[in-house]
């Protein structure tokens, strides 16, 4: 199955990079290109790619308010895209707001263009991609960034204790590997835990499992 792919970013030799890097990728087809957050909201609802890869800073509707908009389509529409984030910084000040505005993932500029075909692939796939330089520091700033507050048992209540504890783990930036030796259990179930807890709470990836932990106060810099 080819993965379709609209690229947006207001430069237009890194916009024309980036898509000659992915169109050259098999299994990967570029169908648009977007110099705006603006025209990227237009031509994804007319062109429905797979993924967006978005520019974070674009002038008129930036990258954030753009992704915003195509995570709450209008009513008559049941599109709603999967979206890449670029940022020149490994962590960016607008990283935080573009988990919360529904991006899935985040890719430096100067990523090599394998790295850039997987990271699409991945974010088709359904799974959250950070830059690795990023997860680490981005959860530590979820702490900073996000106040004590006291847990919201009505929005957790569709968890199991084990899955709360894989949850609390998840935010604390685990790995599945690491989540399964701190509970004693195989990774695959820590796999099986991760979609189930996904699948309750409504969430795309374990990066937005992330956010969701803090906003909740499941997890704070406290605890």
């Amino acid at each position: 199955m080819t993965i379709t792919v609209l690229v947006a970013d207001d430069q237009a030799m890194v916009r024309a990079g980036f898509a000659a890097v992915l169109d050259a990728q098999p299994g990967i087809e570029v169908v648009g290109q977007a110099s705006d957050g603006a025209e990227a909201v237009r031509l994804a609802h007319e062109l429905r790619p797979d993924v967006i890869v978005m520019d974070v800073r674009m002038p008129g509707m930036n990258g954030i308010e753009a992704t915003r908009a195509l995570q709450t389509p209008p009513r008559s529409s049941d599109y709603v895209p999967r979206v890449l984030m670029l940022t020149t910084f490994d962590i960016d000040e607008y990283v935080y707001q573009a988990l919360r505005a529904g991006a899935s993932g985040f890719l430096l500029k100067d990523a090599l263009p394998d790295e850039v075909a997987r990271a699409v692939r991945v974010i088709a796939a359904g799974e959250a991609l950070l830059a690795p330089s990023v997860t680490r520091r981005l959860i530590e700033d979820v702490a900073k960034q996000t106040p004590a507050r006291p847990v919201d048992e009505h929005l957790l209540s569709a968890l199991t204790e084990r899955e709360r504890e894989v949850l609390v783990r998840i935010a604390r930036g685990r790995s599945n590997q690491e989540i399964a030796a701190e509970l004693f259990i195989a990774e695959q179930t820590v796999k099986t835990h991760v979609s189930k807890i996904l699948q309750k709470l409504g969430l795309r990836d374990r990066v937005h499992a992330v956010v969701f932990a803090y906003d909740t106060g499941l997890v704070s810099p406290a605890r």
